[in-house]
């Protein structure tokens, strides 16, 4: 099991990411710390709340071949990076997990809605029973 933590500001807060690499699953939990930690801090954190994080569902690490880069190449392909927003595996990982999570509740949500109509078409159809017999 490999385990990291990326310590980061994030507009307005700090902002912690523990990823966590195992069997070939690869899962991310976020962290909100409001002020800058300090080290102390960010230890305790981490030895008293670290049982407590929820990680993300487990996606699967595929293995990387790596390949010789023409260094010119390379020099352009980091200079590329670094303008356009970084977006790390972690975050990636973290918006699929967003994006999952925002579905189920799309679903749950129509699933209800479907349910709420039925109920009321019943009522409704109840109501003009009764009125038809005189009540």
């Amino acid at each position: 099991m490999n385990i990291s933590l990326k310590v980061f500001f994030e507009n307005p807060f700090w902002v912690g990411v523990f990823e966590r690499n195992y069997e070939g699953k690869y899962e991310v939990s976020r962290v909100v710390f409001g002020a800058e930690p300090k080290d102390y801090e960010v230890y305790y954190f981490v030895l008293n709340n670290f049982r407590g994080l929820k990680f993300t569902r487990p996606l699967e690490e595929k293995e990387i071949i790596k390949k010789k880069i023409n260094p010119k190449r390379l020099q352009r392909k980091i200079k590329k990076e670094v303008k356009r927003a970084t977006c790390t595996k972690a975050q990636n990982a973290m918006q699929l997990d967003l994006e999952a999570k925002k579905e189920e509740r799309r679903t749950f949500s129509k699933l209800r809605k479907k349910e709420i109509e039925e109920n009321k078409f019943i009522l409704k159809q109840e109501k003009k029973k009764m009125k038809k017999r005189g009540h």
